[in-house]
């Protein structure tokens, strides 16, 4: 286990036979806080436990993401609640995770973070509904992108209280057949929501997601730095 890590205690009664999973997301989340991507309680991670009926293992609310220990985690079941008692509260955002499990049958765990770049430039790009992102040899980190031509487009939602509405905004355009979000997406001044078919799949899109947003961010800065001449 990472340093940082609190040693291993036993899962609650409705996790146990889940400690692999659960371990992956707690040494995720000690690198995330690491990283600067998940400080404070912000953050919550959750992985695909069954699909029928769908259940999800979802962090608990308020918890310090670098310091998760295997109590930290809640079941759910597909109305956002525990399926059993004596549960602690799940993430306020819970309704997020389910949405994405349900609209994709092929993720297995959904990530969420709270860095600085993406929390700057879901609000630089607020007013054109998202930014897109092309060129960049990292861009195929990301699962089926075999090219660094790729355009990723990179949807930002406002964001809001209203989570069950927000995840019904999230549902209507996952299921865009014509422009469906693609990996990921961000919430205004918020933060950034990515999924993959595992804990790796998903961790390593938010390494592609951050390395990309740094870039853009600091691009802007630099450009706008520079005096006009420098790029003739």
């Amino acid at each position: 286990m990472t340093s940082g890590v609190p040693s291993p205690t036993p899962v609650p009664a409705s996790l146990v036979g889940w400690q692999q999973p659960i371990d992956e997301l707690r040494e995720t989340g000690a690198y995330f806080h690491g990283r600067g991507w998940s400080v404070g309680t912000s953050s919550n991670y959750s992985v695909v436990l069954q699909r029928d009926p769908l259940e999800l293992c979802v962090t608990a609310s308020g918890m310090d993401k670098g310091r998760l220990e295997r109590c930290d985690f809640v079941r759910v079941g597909a109305d956002g609640k525990p399926t059993t008692k004596d549960q602690p509260k799940s993430s306020a955002e819970t309704w997020l995770h389910i949405v994405v499990a349900q609209e994709l049958p092929e993720v297995g765990c959904i990530l969420h973070t709270h860095s600085v770049w993406a929390t700057l430039l879901s609000d630089l790009f607020a007013a054109e509904g998202g930014l897109a992102i092309e060129g960049y040899e990292m861009l195929k980190g990301f699962a089926g992108v075999t090219t660094h031509e790729y355009n990723a487009w990179i949807e930002i939602f406002e964001n809001t209280q209203d989570i069950p509405s927000l995840a019904e905004q999230v549902r209507a355009r996952l299921r865009d057949a014509e422009r469906p979000l693609r990996h990921g997406y961000l919430i205004r001044k918020h933060g950034l929501y990515t999924w993959g078919r595992d804990v790796a799949e998903a961790r390593r899109h938010i390494e592609i997601f951050e390395f990309l947003l740094e870039c853009t961010a600091r691009r802007i800065m630099l450009s706008a730095a520079l005096p006009a001449s420098a790029g003739a």
